[in-house]
């Protein structure tokens, strides 16, 4: 069968592979010059099945106050009149209860140890590196009521028999040396052994130049204006270098997934929540993070990626734009030097904001349309390096009619339907 992906990042290019090794011929559509320039290109770094949550929780509109108060803040929300936003928020909040996050959670980390496994295998099979870690990941509790306050994710990771460990102070050093000049600054942590880093821009470029030796075409410089229809079918989409034609069409363009859905009538609840980064020369290999380090206080991720330290965090709801904001900057800087001072020469630190395509109630959203040839696999929000490549597999499976490896039915469009 003859698929078009269109979506060069990291979701579009494990797409683009598993379909090419199912024996498809596939080409993968984007408006970059090249593959990862968008949402992969500067991540936060971690491949977290263990942190895979939803941000809709019993205590989020609570804990969202306190954030907006904060000097440093993770979330920022400017008031538009986006009638985009508002449904989101509406639906964000009808998920905001015990019962929703637990049922969401469960569905994230199904999907994310799936991907993780599937990524150990695409490892092992082709050699590929990308400033790779197995090393797991730490969840840093600045005070002694957020480690009380996991007890509600450490009894979802029991019940799916998720490795976990709680560690006190001298845990915490044990695990991350880095930190043994900061012990003041935390009250204990959770780890997550299982938990991976790695650079989602390399991994995506490298497994891009792979899937192209085994036979996939990268449309590339290409941006595209619109789907074509032909009944209850996709005839072809329209770019600015001409009509691509293909049997099948997978949509994996993160936030600006539900633009192009749009004309067609298709709602899809994802909206672009901005995530800043930056990228930091490494100075001290002692005074560095081994892994990633989740600071829970300021929701920012640390990651050692080969020579360099890359922080990321913050959630900023404010439409489709990519403005560098100076102060949220110094949020990322503050994390990174309250708990790792010196590990990185900050002044030459290179800063980036990317989209994040968030669905109001967590997981990503894999499976068909009401277009008989037309798929989606969007919507991963700030876990799509993690669930890459088993969402990548788990749609490969789903166009070939063959039964999945995990549950899936509950991943779909349709559970917005109800």
């Amino acid at each position: 069968m003859k698929i078009a992906v269109l979506g060069g990042g990291v979701i579009g290019v494990t797409t683009a592979w598993y379909l090419s090794r199912a024996g498809h011929d596939v080409s993968v559509v984007d408006r970059q010059p090249e593959p990862a320039l968008e949402t992969s290109y500067a991540n936060a770094g971690q491949i977290s099945p263990g942190m895979s949550a939803p941000w809709a929780g019993p205590d989020t509109p609570r804990k969202a106050i306190v954030w907006l108060l904060m000097r440093h803040s993770p979330l920022v929300v400017w008031p538009l009149l986006d009638p985009a936003l508002i449904s989101w928020v509406v639906r964000f909040l009808a998920n905001c209860n015990e019962t929703a996050y637990a049922r969401n959670k469960e569905k994230m980390v199904r999907l994310a140890e799936y991907s993780r496994d599937r990524l150990a295998d695409l490892r092992s099979a082709t050699g590929i590196t990308y400033d790779d870690r197995q090393r797991g990941l730490l969840q840093l509790f600045r005070t002694q009521k957020q480690a009380d306050g996991a007890d509600d994710d450490i009894r979802v990771l029991e019940k799916l028999g998720v490795p976990y460990e709680v560690l006190d102070r001298a845990g915490c050093v044990a695990h991350e040396p880095g930190l043994g000049g900061t012990t003041g600054k935390f009250a204990g942590g959770l780890k997550l052994p299982g938990d991976e880093t790695g650079d989602a821009r390399l991994f995506t470029q490298r497994l891009a130049t792979l899937a192209e030796a085994a036979g996939v075409t990268f449309r590339m410089n290409t941006p595209i204006s619109l789907l074509r229809t032909d009944g209850n079918r996709i005839a072809g989409v329209e770019t600015d270098q001409g009509v691509v034609t293909a049997d099948a069409y997978v949509i994996a363009l993160g936030s600006y997934s539900p633009l192009l859905l749009r004309p067609l009538g298709i709602r899809l609840h994802v909206y672009p929540v901005k995530g800043y980064s930056i990228t930091v020369p490494l100075v001290s290999e002692r005074a560095a993070p081994v892994s990633t380090v989740m600071d829970e206080t300021f929701k920012v991720a640390i990651t050692r990626l080969g020579d360099r330290i890359r922080v990321g965090g913050t959630a900023e709801l404010g439409g489709w734009s990519t403005r560098l904001r100076e102060v949220r900057r110094g949020t990322l800087v503050h994390s990174l030097t309250d708990l790792f001072p010196g590990a990185g020469d900050v002044p030459r630190a290179s800063f980036w904001a990317g989209l994040r395509p968030m669905t109001p109630d967590g997981p990503p959203v894999i499976g068909p349309t009401r277009y008989s040839n037309l798929w989606l696999n969007t919507g991963h929000g700030t876990l799509g390096w993690t669930m890459a490549c088993g969402s990548g597999a788990l749609l490969a499976d789903l166009i070939a009619g063959r039964q999945p490896d995990i549950q899936h039915d509950d991943l779909g469009l349709e559970r917005y339907a109800v």
